[in-house]
Formats: C-alpha cells, sequence, structure tokens
C-alpha cells in the first residue's frame, strides 16, 4: 500500500455511491458545478473546489480515502475501484444527494490510501471505519465480540470451556452464539450430557479428590482418576460430534447403549444414559427454529421505520440455530436498504469468521466483491446469496419478522423514554428535555476496594457502553469518607471531559474565573444525532451532604453549568420517599405515583446496581490474587511453569534457590528474584 496526504487547503467538506470508472466520457471538472439542493452555495463550491485540488494528482488505482473537517474529525471513508474517477464524482458538483450535499460544504481535507485491489480496499474501509466512526457512515454501534464454545485439544483431558477473542488456544470452536446466555446454558447441558470438565488446567493439575461437580455427576472427575483417560476422551470426541452436527448420530448411539445396559440389568448406568440423552434434547428443543437444508449460515434481513434501521442477525451451524440478535445500525435517513444492508455485513465480518453462505433481505452492493473480501479471510468460500423461495427464503422471512417487531419495540420505548425525559426535566427546573443523564454512587466496605460508579442514561435507554468505574486511589481519604470519594470520582471525570471535549468546558471554566455567566452551550447541528460527551444532568445517590461535596469538586476545576440533582432516601430507606435536592431550591419530594418518581428509582438503583457489582468485583480479584503477580519479570508464562513444576505457591515460597532454578523456563535472574521476594524479611 501507499499513502497519500494532502492538508495545504483553506478550510470548508463526500458519498458512498462508486462514481464512473472511466473519465472519457464524464462532464469535464472545468465548468462550474451545479448543485440543486437547500445549501449555501457559497459551502458547498467551497467543498467542490477543495476536493478537485486533491483529485488532480490522485491515481486510477484502486484504494480509501477520507474526508476530514476543520477540525479534523473524520466525516466519511470510502472505498474506491478508481479513486480518481470516485473522488471525481464529488468534483463535479452534479444530482447530489442532501447527504452527499452536507458532505462535501463540510470537507477541509482528504486523505488516501492506494491498494493492490478492490478487495484490500474493501476491508481497509471496513477496518477504518469501525476505529473511526465518521459521522456519514453507516455505524455498527454494538460490535463486541461473539461467545464461542472451546473443547481444548492442549491437556489430557480435554476442556468446556467459553470463549471470546482470539483463537490462539488448541481445540475445537463452536459458534458464533449470539448471547452469552446460549453459552452458559449450551455449556451446562453439555456438562451432563457428557461429564465434562469445566475447571482450569491449574486446578484439575492440584486436585486430591473429586469437587462438587463429580458429586452433582455434572463431571466425570478425570482429576482424581475417577473415571480412565481413554474413556473420558471417547466422551469429548461425542461432544465435539454432538456440537458438529451429528446430534442424531450421538443419540442413537446413546440409545442402544441405554438398551444394552437395561437388558443386562444395570439400570443404574441405563438411567445415566437416559439423563444425558434428555439434556441433549434439551439443547435441541430450546433452539427453535431450525433447519435442515443449510447446515452453516448467517441470515441477515434489514427493516426500516420512521427513518430507523434495524438488522436480525440468525447463526445456524451444523444444522442448528445459534441464536438472534438485533443490531441499529446508525444510517442517514436517506440511504437505501442496500446501501445500509452491505455496510453493515463489511463491518460485522472485520473482526470474526464468516460462514460459507450468507442469507440477506436485500440485494447486496458489490455482493461478489464483499463476497470476495470475505472469502480471502477464511479458509472456504464465502457466498452472498437473496433468496427467492424454498428453505432459505423461510428462513430470511422469519428473521425479517423479527426484525421489524424489534424495531417496533425500539420505537415504543424510545417515545416512552423521551416522555419521561421531558418530564424529568420539567420537574427539576431544566431548560430542555436531557439526552444524557449520569448518575453515581460508591461501593465499598469500611472504606477497602472502594470503587466508584457511573452510569449513563439518555433516550434510548441505559448506554453501557458507556458505563465507567473508578477505583478510589487517594491515599489521604479517610475510610468510609463518602463525601471525599465522591469529590475524587467527579473531579477525575470531569477533568477528563475537560481535556477530551473542551469546546463548551473552556467556556464555563473561562467565565467562572472572570466572575461571569458561562457562555451559552453550542448546540450540535441541527443533522447532528451524535449523542453529547457533556451530561444534561448529574444524579448523586445521596442527600445535601453529597449535593455540596459534588458542586465543591466541579466548582475546583471550572465547570459551574452541569445541573446537579441529590437523591436522599426516605425514613427507613423506603422507595417512594426519596427527597430531591436541586441548587437553589428547597428540598422536595414527588406524589408517590409519580411516573418520574419511578424513573428517577430506575437510574437510582442502576448506579447501586452498578457500583456493588464493581466492588464485589474488586474484592473478589482482591482475594484470590497470586503472590507471584507482585513479582517484576514474572508473566503468565513463568508464573504457570513454577504452579506447575512445584504445584502451589507455598511449595514455591518454601523452595531453596537451586531448586527454582531448575524449574523448566526459569532461568537465574527469575528464580533468585523469586526467592528474594519470599525471603525479603528473613
Amino acid at each position: 500500500m501507499s499513502r497519500r496526504t494532502q492538508t495545504d487547503v483553506p478550510p470548508d467538506a463526500f458519498d458512498d455511491g462508486e462514481g464512473p470508472e472511466d473519465f472519457s466520457d464524464a462532464a469535464p471538472l472545468d465548468e462550474a458545478p451545479e448543485i440543486d439542493f437547500d445549501f449555501e452555495p457559497g459551502a458547498v463550491t467551497a467543498g467542490t473546489e477543495i476536493i478537485r485540488r486533491f483529485w488532480t494528482t490522485l491515481p486510477t488505482s484502486p484504494g480509501v480515502y477520507r474526508m476530514f473537517d476543520d477540525k479534523g474529525d473524520v466525516l466519511y471513508v470510502g472505498k474506491a475501484k478508481n479513486l480518481k474517477a470516485r473522488v471525481g464524482s464529488y468534483a463535479r458538483g452534479q444530482a447530489h444527494s442532501n447527504r452527499i450535499a452536507r458532505m462535501i460544504s463540510q470537507t477541509a481535507a482528504m486523505e488516501f490510501v492506494t491498494t493492490a485491489t478492490e478487495t484490500e480496499a474493501l476491508l481497509l474501509e471496513a477496518n477504518l471505519i469501525k476505529q473511526l466512526k465518521p459521522r456519514f457512515n453507516v455505524l455498527m454501534r454494538d460490535d463486541k465480540s461473539f461467545p464461542y464454545i472451546l473443547v481444548t485439544a492442549d491437556s489430557e483431558a480435554p476442556q468446556i470451556v467459553k470463549h471470546r477473542g482470539a483463537r490462539r488456544r488448541n481445540g475445537q470452536y463452536y459458534g458464533p452464539f449470539a448471547s452469552v446466555w446460549a453459552v452458559n446454558r449450551t455449556v451446562n447441558a453439555l456438562q451432563r450430557a457428557f461429564l465434562l470438565r469445566t475447571c482450569t488446567d491449574s486446578y484439575y493439575e492440584n486436585r486430591t479428590r473429586p469437587c462438587l461437580l463429580y458429586q452433582i455427576k455434572r463431571c466425570s472427575g478425570p482429576c482424581t482418576g475417577e473415571i480412565p483417560l481413554a474413556e473420558y476422551r471417547a466422551l469429548a470426541d461425542s461432544a465435539n460430534a454432538f456440537l458438529a452436527g451429528k446430534s442424531n448420530a450421538v443419540k442413537d448411539r446413546m440409545r442402544a447403549e441405554m438398551q444394552e445396559a437395561s437388558e443386562a440389568l444395570e439400570f443404574e448406568r441405563a438411567a445415566r444414559f437416559r439423563d444425558r440423552i434428555a439434556a441433549l434434547s434439551a439443547i435441541q428443543g430450546a433452539q427453535g427454529v431450525n433447519t435442515q437444508g443449510v447446515e452453516e449460515a448467517d441470515v441477515f434481513a434489514l427493516d426500516e421505520q420512521a427513518g430507523q434501521f434495524c438488522i436480525e442477525v440468525f447463526f445456524f451451524r451444523n444444522f442448528q440455530n445459534w441464536g438472534n440478535r438485533a443490531y441499529f445500525p446508525k444510517a442517514d435517513r436517506s440511504m437505501t436498504p442496500d446501501e445500509v444492508l452491505g455496510s453493515f455485513i463489511g463491518q460485522f465480518y472485520d473482526d470474526k469468521p464468516a460462514p460459507r453462505i450468507v442469507l440477506t433481505s436485500h440485494p447486496v452492493e458489490d455482493a461478489e466483491l464483499v463476497a470476495a473480501a470475505l472469502s480471502s479471510r477464511t479458509e472456504h468460500r464465502v457466498e452472498i446469496h437473496l433468496p427467492q423461495r424454498g428453505e432459505r427464503k423461510n428462513l430470511v422471512d422469519y428473521a425479517r419478522r423479527n426484525a421489524k417487531e424489534a424495531l417496533a419495540r425500539r420505537l415504543a420505548d424510545t417515545a416512552s423514554q423521551g416522555k419521561l425525559l421531558a418530564a424529568l426535566g420539567q420537574a427539576f427546573g431544566l431548560e430542555k428535555s436531557p439526552r444524557r443523564i449520569e448518575v453515581y454512587d460508591n461501593s465499598h466496605i469500611m472504606g477497602t476496594n472502594a470503587v466508584g460508579g457511573m452510569i449513563v442514561a439518555g433516550p434510548t435507554g441505559f448506554l453501557k457502553t458507556h458505563y465507567r468505574t473508578f477505583n478510589i486511589k487517594s491515599e489521604e481519604l479517610t475510610p468510609g469518607d463518602d463525601y471525599g470519594m465522591m469529590r475524587e470520582v467527579l473531579q477525575r471525570r470531569f477533568r477528563r471531559l475537560v481535556k477530551e471535549a473542551p469546546r463548551t468546558a473552556r467556556e464555563a471554566a473561562a467565565a467562572a474565573l472572570e466572575g461571569g455567566p458561562p457562555e451559552p452551550v453550542p448546540e450540535p447541528p441541527a443533522d447532528s444525532d451524535a449523542f453529547p460527551a457533556w451530561p444534561d444532568l448529574v444524579l448523586i445517590d445521596g442527600g445535601k451532604g453529597q449535593l455540596d461535596a459534588a458542586r465543591l469538586a466541579l466548582e475546583e476545576i471550572g465547570v459551574t453549568d452541569v445541573p446537579l440533582l441529590g437523591i436522599a432516601k426516605g425514613r427507613d430507606r423506603d422507595a417512594g420517599r426519596e427527597t430531591f435536592f436541586v441548587l437553589g431550591r428547597p428540598p422536595f419530594k414527588l406524589p408517590p405515583r409519580d411516573p418520574t418518581l419511578y424513573f428517577v428509582q430506575r437510574l437510582r438503583d442502576e448506579a447501586h446496581r452498578f457500583a456493588i457489582g464493581s466492588h464485589r468485583a474488586r474484592r473478589k480479584r482482591e482475594m484470590v490474587k497470586n503472590p507471584l503477580d507482585e513479582i517484576a519479570g514474572i508473566g503468565p508464562t513463568r508464573k504457570r511453569a513454577l504452579l506447575h513444576h512445584f504445584g502451589t505457591v507455598k511449595a514455591i515460597q518454601r523452595a531453596a534457590l537451586e531448586d527454582l532454578a531448575k524449574a523448566p523456563g526459569v532461568n537465574a535472574a527469575t528464580a533468585r528474584a523469586v526467592y528474594d521476594f519470599f525471603h525479603a524479611g528473613a
């Protein structure tokens, strides 16, 4: 790849439709552009002139282009088979849609990367969109990795576990599953059916007697020899066969063994096979829609309502339905379903392998190119189909009905949420309905493992990707000082906010230092639905004392224009008797059956749940913390080598320096570091 950048252009600016590949019959760029949309001619003309300057030196090779505004933010990322032709289509200024005209008017600079093939350009485009999240691209809002089931093959007794992330461990991976709940349910059923272990290797290697899972018939106990390893591996092979789609063969074999045990009057053994068959049937029965002729496919179905899009994705593997998930991508309402679906699929498979068949409800732009790009990243050929009849069409129709229902529910929830936000703003004297609400709470036990939690709510409900935890770090705080903890959390949060999103914070800080009122906060552009970085309301779980602590904490860093609200629990801590504290107003209560009161309670309870959960997770980590983690130079590999060689940390602590140096993978310097750590006070 080669990189071309030009930024020496005046400020003021782009499309995702493929431009002509040959300029022989195109309108010359010297002609004055004609924009037939309701934009200021000067802004669109200036953007067009900027794009022309880049166009003059572009090659005709494939590549990826980026458009930037005058602040350096990426507006759009696009790919092209012919960079000169594609960029030239923007500069001619003819028949642009409203969306494209807006992009052109805001373009201040462009950047280009040339690639060897259009396939490489498509892959790079998807990667950059996910990284940069440009405003005018289709954006996949939820791109977290999917869970898989892994049956390991790197130990004498295979382990069955839930897995996310890179596939570095040796074994068989099955998935993706649509949710962690689906994986946990399947793993639990497979434990009952095949009695495979789920414990870690270190736990397995240090057992002297079977654990509780063996007692409740969820594991066959290979750790202590309760089952010969050959028989255990046969169970693992059966689990692999079942997950690989040979479920009927596995169940038939179990039925035969159950019948054989019954005829031999071994009724306890026959009952075990009966229970295992029932567990496998439970997995298959809970999968909903299964297939007869589609072994491996992902189904993408799109529905559009009120300018919003929903894409329902179903996963079918080994003739089984492994769940579904609804996505709500951010896309301009002027975009067609074909454009949205094509861009979404490219981003969806950016970090995960594609199946052999991808079924869609709408035609995908450049379907052959997208299929070729997905094939280049997997070990098999990927096909993209728009089915017209048969079982595949039924699967797509089923997914589309789910998409329609999911989008209808979301629209209804959003409308209800909007009414609640409006009522909240009115009840607490805000100038307008809040779009971003931040709620803070602390959790600790006598000051230990103190954690601050921040949850965020907006027009679509709780936004868990914006949640944050704060490990209380100050050593000057008295243990259990809730006011001091709240001050630390808020100052850390808003100092970072001032640094990362300073356009309103600096104005407020400057006004506060000068003693004048804060400057008005600039509104986002009318066509922007970007979620704000600054809160419109901050809720504090506490009374007047906590509210004053929060106010002083924000005033110290010059933030004076963020509304604060304190929530004090009522007598006997009963819900419904909360007292509210707002700066400049006497304390007040809301009517007992006011929907706004229930809404605030939900916000408070969610912050409480999140803070307590974060505290418990931190406390759990401290409880199981290994002393080897505190030794410089001891990473996971050497830690594992020491534990495998000595068995326990106590044995490592008692070992002589010479014995430590004999452990595999441990050199003399590491052995000395370990020995000195455990004998520092000797």
